[in-house]
C-alpha cells in the first residue's frame, strides 16, 4: 500500500463506503422519540441544561402572542450590554478590562479597582522563557485556531500548578489565558506568514499601558501604528463577543468538559476546537467571503432588484458556496433584532467613512434590510430572522486591516472572558459530570462466529 501522512488512500475510502449506512439514523425517529436536534426545539428555544449568573439573552415580549417576535436584549450579570458600551464610550474609556471584571466577579469595578485589574493584566501578560521560539515558532500553522490551542495546551507544561482546579488558582490561569490570548494570536500568525512566506519577522512586545484591543493592533502591525477609532472599534467588538449565554456551543463545551474535573487548559482548548467551526465562530469569514463573491456577482451594489436575485442564487444554492444559506443573517434566539449587531453598525458606519469605504457599507446596510425579506419568500420559517453580531464584524476586521486567518482567534481573544466565568461557575456550582442520554435503536442481533461471517 502506498501511503504517507495526510493522504486517503483507496481502502480508507472503501471503509468509509462501507461505514456510512451503518451510521444514518431515519430523521423521523427524532420526531417519534421527541429528541429535540441540537437541543432545540421547532421554535429555536434551547433545552435547558443549567442555570447562570453569567449572562441572559432576552427576546422582548411585542404582547402580540408570538414566541421569539421582540426586540432581542443582552445583559452581562444583569446590565444590558448597550448600557454598559453607552457609558464606557461617553466617558471615552477602553471598554473590554472592564467587561471581563464585570463576567469574573460579578459587578462593575470602579475606578481605582478596575486600575488595579488593568495592571494585574499587564502583569501577567508575559509569556514563560523560550516559549515563543520553542512553540510558537516551531511547526506554524496555517490555522490560527489550531496554533492558539496548541499554544495553550503547551502552557499547561510550564504551569507547576497545571492540574489544580481550586478557585484561586483557575482563576489565576484564566487571567493568564485572557491577558496572554492576544499575545499568542498574533504571534501564532507572523510565525505562519515568516514559515510561507518570508520576508521579515516581526515580534513586538505587547506594552503595558495600552488596553487589550490597543495592544493587538500595536503587535499585530509592522509599523506598531492605529488610530483611536480603529482601537475603540476593536475594543468594541471584544466587549460584544465577550460572553452569549452558556447554551452556545463553545461555553457549553467549557461548561461539560469543566465538569469532568480537567484542568484549565484542556477545557479552554476544547471550547477553542468548538469556537473553529464554522457553524460557530467561523461565520463571520462565511460572511466576508460571500460579500466578496456578490461584488464581483452584482454589477450595481445599490439595485435592490440585482442584490435580491443575488440572494435567491444563495438559497437556491446557486451562488457562492452553493450551501444554501444567507452568511450572518438569523440566531438560534434572536429574531427581530440581534443587540450586538444593533449597537455595533453606528460605528462600523464611521470606520466605513474613516476608510472610504461607504459604498461597501450600504452594500451590507442593503442585504441586511432585503435579506428577511427574501428567506421569507423562499422558505418556510418559524420565527423572525435579523443580521447576527457575524454579519459586519468581518467587514469591519477587513477595514482594520486584519487578515482573514485571524477573525475566529478573536473573537476567542473576546470570548475567553466568558469562557473563564462559566468555568469558574461550572466548578463552584457542579459537582456532577454532565452526562446527558441518547436512545439506541440499533436492533439487537447474534454473534456470529468467524467462519460464517460474509465479506
Amino acid at each position: 500500500m502506498d501511503y504517507r501522512f495526510s493522504k486517503i488512500t483507496p481502502e480508507i475510502t472503501k471503509l468509509a463506503e462501507r461505514s456510512i449506512d451503518s451510521y444514518k439514523i431515519n430523521p423521523e425517529l427524532y420526531t417519534q422519540y421527541d429528541v429535540k436536534r441540537g437541543l432545540r426545539d421547532i421554535n429555536g428555544n434551547g433545552v435547558v441544561a443549567g442555570l447562570t449568573n453569567i449572562s441572559t439573552i432576552k427576546v422582548l415580549d411585542m404582547g402580540d402572542g408570538m414566541p421569539n417576535h421582540g426586540d432581542g436584549k443582552l445583559y452581562y450579570r444583569g446590565i444590558d450590554v448597550e448600557d454598559i458600551v453607552e457609558g464606557f464610550i461617553k466617558e471615552k474609556r477602553f471598554g473590554y478590562e472592564e467587561t471581563v471584571y464585570l463576567l469574573l466577579f460579578g459587578t462593575m469595578p470602579s475606578e481605582h479597582e478596575l486600575a488595579e485589574f488593568r495592571q494585574l493584566l499587564a502583569d501577567f501578560r508575559t509569556l514563560p522563557s523560550s516559549f515563543t521560539r520553542d512553540v510558537i515558532m516551531k511547526a506554524p500553522s496555517d490555522n490560527m485556531m489550531n496554533t492558539l490551542a496548541k499554544s495553550v495546551l503547551a502552557l499547561y507544561s510550564y504551569d507547576d500548578n497545571a492540574n489544580d482546579i481550586s478557585i484561586p488558582n483557575v482563576l489565576r490561569q484564566c487571567v493568564e489565558l485572557i491577558t496572554l490570548f492576544p499575545v499568542l494570536a498574533v504571534y501564532g500568525y507572523n510565525a505562519y506568514k515568516y514559515s510561507s512566506e518570508g520576508g521579515s519577522l516581526f515580534i513586538h512586545d505587547p506594552r503595558p499601558e495600552l488596553s487589550i484591543a490597543e495592544n493587538l493592533l500595536y503587535m499585530l502591525r509592522p509599523d506598531k501604528s492605529f488610530t483611536e477609532l480603529e482601537a475603540r472599534i476593536l475594543d468594541l467588538a471584544l466587549v460584544l463577543h465577550a460572553e452569549h449565554g452558556g447554551g452556545n456551543n463553545s461555553t457549553f463545551t467549557v461548561h461539560v468538559v469543566s465538569s469532568s474535573g480537567t484542568d484549565t487548559y484542556s477545557a479552554i482548548a476544547a471550547a477553542l476546537g468548538s469556537l473553529k467551526g464554522p457553524k460557530h465562530g467561523g461565520a463571520n469569514i462565511k460572511v466576508a467571503m460571500m460579500f466578496d463573491d456578490m461584488k464581483q456577482s452584482v454589477s450595481d451594489w445599490t439595485d435592490e432588484e440585482e442584490v435580491r436575485g443575488y440572494l435567491r442564487r444563495l438559497l437556491h444554492k446557486e451562488a457562492f458556496d452553493r450551501a444554501g444559506l444567507i452568511y450572518g443573517m438569523g440566531h438560534a434566539v434572536y429574531s427581530q433584532s440581534d443587540p450586538r449587531a444593533k449597537v455595533f453598525k453606528g460605528f462600523v458606519e464611521s470606520l466605513s467613512s474613516e476608510k472610504g469605504r461607504h459604498d461597501e457599507f450600504a452594500l451590507y446596510s442593503l442585504v441586511e434590510r432585503l435579506a428577511p425579506e427574501v428567506i421569507a419568500e423562499e422558505r418556510r420559517i418559524y420565527k423572525g430572522v435579523c443580521a447576527n453580531v457575524d454579519f459586519y464584524s468581518g467587514f469591519v476586521y477587513r477595514m482594520l486591516g486584519i487578515p482573514d486567518e485571524l477573525f475566529t482567534p478573536i473573537f476567542a481573544v473576546s470570548r475567553i472572558a466568558g469562557w473563564s466565568a462559566h468555568r469558574i461557575e461550572e466548578l463552584i456550582n457542579s459537582n456532577k459530570i454532565i452526562r446527558p442520554a441518547y436512545k439506541a435503536i440499533s436492533p439487537m442481533r447474534e454473534y456470529t462466529d468467524m467462519e460464517n461471517r460474509m465479506d
